[in-house]
């Protein structure tokens, strides 16, 4: 090969180079720049819940650490499908974000006509917060902790009610979860909501029900309540002598609900990296650590891609479940 040929072979290859540093360097611009205006955290749900509350806390948090305003907007409607939908169509900038529940991860099981794909048109960002749930009874329930009742369950068959806020919620899935760990058969109560499940719990006209911590902690510290587990892996602060159900014995048992923010799907993962550290970095500040522990909130710390592929595993666990328990809504 000649000279003239080397030095063209050359020239090609530094225009080549030169042609993929231009596409990088937008990129890598913007991300430095990001936020350069202000930048919406969209609710899929009412305002006044856990997931509304714990977007304020956060959105006031970055405001101050991006200098931009970070306003939330409520945008209900069927569990939160409706504005998910509405996300997969906006650009992947940054400057619209969604803050939801683990609802997320259990509609593409619950709902065989989502109008989107779940696990790749939307870019995960962050785990914003996670709350256990436990396992309570009516006082008047012969079992004393988790082992008692799995076996009272067995010798009881299809005699045992469990109640729910309603078909397909984290609180009915949990119990859903509970019935395959265990091997026993047990029968699930819908109810329109968490109070009037609840109440009867509370009454005794059903005997057991999830839920969260914050939502019935009053009612176990009044002894109105007996809880014989926590859903998480690790004891919750608020309850340190109540043990796990994977310690009761139902090994790897994790049914948590947590709560999560998302951008479109194609997001540059220098941008989604650099929110998630951004996020992060806000959840670990002192205001924020404060607000979440009066929910019995536990502040996410997970990366951009451990948080990917634990909303991948979170999907198909949810769709097993839901699948084994023969659960439809159309």
């Amino acid at each position: 090969m000649n000279f003239h040929v080397l030095n063209q072979a050359a020239r090609i290859a530094a225009l080549a180079a030169g042609i993929a540093l231009c596409g990088l360097a937008p990129a890598a611009a913007q991300t430095q720049a990001f936020p350069a205006q202000p930048v919406k955290i969209v609710v899929p749900f009412p305002p006044g819940g856990t997931t509304d509350i714990l977007a304020r806390q956060l959105a006031t948090e970055l405001t101050q650490q991006w200098g931009q305003p970070v306003v939330v907007d409520n945008k209900p409607g069927a569990s939160g499908t409706i504005f998910s939908e509405q996300l997969t169509r906006m650009p992947p900038d940054g400057y619209t974000l969604m803050l939801t529940a683990t609802h997320h991860v259990i509609n593409p099981g619950l709902y065989k006509s989502l109008k989107y794909n779940t696990r790749t048109d939307f870019t995960p960002i962050a785990e914003i917060a996670a709350v256990p749930n436990v396992l309570v009874v009516n006082p008047s329930f012969p079992a004393k902790n988790a082992q008692e009742l799995v076996a009272y369950a067995k010798a009881n068959p299809g005699k045992v009610n469990f109640g729910s806020a309603g078909t397909g919620g984290a609180n009915h899935l949990a119990g859903e979860l509970f019935k395959s760990s265990a091997g026993v058969s047990m029968v699930h109560i819908p109810y329109k909501g968490a109070a009037p499940a609840l109440n009867d719990l509370l009454g005794g006209q059903i005997p057991i029900m999830f839920d969260s911590v914050p939502g019935v902690l009053p009612h176990i510290r009044a002894g109105k309540l007996r809880a014989l587990g926590v859903t998480s892996l690790k004891r919750s602060p608020a309850l340190p002598d109540v043990p796990t159900l994977d310690e009761a014995g139902l090994k790897g048992f994790e049914a948590t609900a947590w709560f999560g923010l998302y951008a479109p799907g194609g997001m540059p993962p220098v941008l989604a990296a650099k929110i998630n550290a951004d996020v992060v970095r806000a959840l670990n500040s002192e205001q924020v650590r404060g607000a979440f522990e009066k929910l019995g909130a536990q502040p996410g710390q997970m990366t951009q891609q451990q948080f990917a592929d634990f909303v991948n595993a979170e999907i198909s666990k949810w769709s097993k479940v839901i699948d084994d328990a023969k659960i439809k809504i159309e």
